[in-house]
């Protein structure tokens, strides 16, 4: 018997300077996570430069692995195959010759991207991830460098530029002072950068995304999680300065950094540091997201794109995991008077916790709050950042009934404000006492009422109802306690 195990796959291949990848999405979903993930290195943009050709051993390889990959995505039925070419097929004089082959060979068809189609579509996974992302995306390949603003939405201007790092590797002949020079020039001939000034920068590529391991390490930040990891703008030239300069021997210490990746590191960090000079952000904010996923975002429905990422990612998994997926609406609009002046940015990160908090049911009691508190710091969500992820984690810590005191969870929550943090447990403490009250059931909460008011917290409940002839004091007068208010139940007869 054949099984559909997923609906609406789609298959992307980014044949780009140095490697090709294969990425398949489920584009039933709205976050990009892919259902399978392979990269072949194939140096197909080596020597380029100097000969104007695709490299004759990297065609070898570069067809070899288009072969497995389209032949995977036919085994795994993909609805869609995208074949997606960047700077070196476009720039060589045999590129042409070189997706002709591709076509003839496995019968698909090959898309070469212009260098702003290549910008905007890093542009668009940027925005896949991040809505709101305010600034300017600079996506860093083998072959070229792309820099495209982004606000509201949406992207606006846009230069790809030779700047690669098998490309500006050949041009410098590996020299630091000369590549510069040739990073300097080309950015000095931009007249809108000046644009992302005070704003955010947003690194993508997987040169930079090794980079943000290292600025990790250096800053002994608690969360490994690269995606919207940031730092001041002085402090990434500080660790940027220093990357560059080291040699690839110091590079093999820094956990998690790839050997195949330490190499080209100080040159990506050359690059990177004359931008971020260049732009002057208020900060570096690392993406994982990039061109394929903005080829992605392209594919999905209208609808499924005007969604907010977060509370998307948050509400799937409440329906894989959650025993009553809807609570978590539920319990959103159940807490709303406690928080009558809550911002739209406080709303979705309280709304993302109410989604979250049944989804660790099944762990084992005695390490349900502290597996709760990692797992959360580390899922793949999109579109928050590291102090919100941990506010997040703390909320859900709190309803677990975890130990504030654990070193464990002190590094992570070192992040958030103090009100972020009162914030956070007052959430999770109503997440506990709706538990309390309902047994994570739909619709009995909604016989209830909770609300502040003149220094009490009041809580009605209905007085003929035997589903709440429970003890629910220890509960509720933890929340009342964290509110600095008084606890009064109220049972009404109706």
């Amino acid at each position: 018997m054949k099984i559909k195990l997923r609906q609406d796959p789609i298959g992307i291949v980014d044949i780009g300077s140095n490697s090709i990848r294969l990425c398949v999405y489920d584009i039933a979903h709205r976050v990009p996570v892919p259902l399978f993930n392979e990269k072949a290195v194939c140096g197909l943009g080596q020597g380029l430069g100097q000969s104007g050709r695709l490299n004759p051993e990297g065609v070898e390889a570069a067809l070899a692995g288009v072969g497995r990959f389209v032949a995977l995505c036919r085994a795994m039925e993909v609805s869609r195959l995208d074949i997606l070419a960047t700077a070196a097929v476009r720039d060589a004089s045999d590129g042409d010759a070189f997706v002709r082959e591709v076509e003839r060979r496995f019968d698909v068809e090959v898309k070469v991207l212009s260098g702003g189609q290549e910008a905007k579509m890093a542009a668009m996974g940027v925005l896949c991830g991040t809505p709101d992302a305010n600034g300017i995306v600079a996506d860093l390949g083998g072959g070229s460098l792309e820099l495209v603003t982004v606000q509201d939405r949406d992207f606006g201007r846009y230069q790809t530029m030779p700047l690669g790092l098998l490309r500006l590797a050949e041009a410098s002949g590996d020299d630091r002072t000369k590549a510069s020079v040739i990073v300097d020039g080309h950015l000095k001939a931009i007249t809108w950068l000046e644009e992302g000034k005070g704003r955010n920068l947003y690194a993508v590529g997987g040169a930079w995304r090794a980079i943000a391991r290292i600025c990790i390490a250096q800053t002994q930040h608690p969360l490994t999680v690269l995606d919207n990891f940031s730092l001041d703008a002085r402090e990434a030239l500080r660790i940027l300065d220093l990357v560059s300069a080291q040699s690839r021997k110091s590079l093999e210490k820094v956990p998690g950094v790839s050997r195949k990746r330490v190499g080209g590191l100080p040159l990506a960090a050359l690059i990177l540091e004359r931008v971020v000079r260049a732009v002057q952000p208020a900060r570096l904010v690392f993406s994982i997201y990039g061109m394929r996923e903005g080829q992605f975002f392209k594919r999905l429905p209208d609808k499924m794109k005007s969604e907010d990422p977060l509370l998307a990612v948050c509400r799937q998994m409440a329906v894989l995991n959650s025993r009553f997926p809807e609570h978590g609406d539920e319990l959103r609009a159940w807490m709303a008077p406690l928080f009558p002046d809550e911002t739209p940015r406080e709303k979705q990160l309280r709304h993302a916790a109410c989604l979250l908090s049944d989804i660790f049911w099944n762990e084992h009691p005695d390490y349900r709050a502290e597996q709760a508190f990692l797992r959360i710091l580390r899922l793949p969500f999109m579109g928050v950042g590291h102090r919100h992820r941990a506010a997040i984690a703390f909320a859900i810590y709190c309803r677990y009934q975890g130990d504030e005191d654990s070193p464990l969870v002190a590094r992570a929550i070192g992040l958030v404000e103090e009100d972020w943090l009162r914030r956070s447990r007052i959430i999770g403490l109503a997440l506990r006492l709706a538990q309390t009250l309902s047994g994570g059931a739909p619709n009995l909460l909604r016989q209830t009422r909770l609300m502040a008011e003149d220094g009490y917290l009041v809580l009605e409940v209905p007085a003929n109802n035997p589903a709440f002839g429970i003890e629910i004091d220890r509960s509720f007068d933890r929340l009342a306690k964290a509110m600095g208010c008084e606890a009064l139940v109220v049972r009404r007869v109706a």
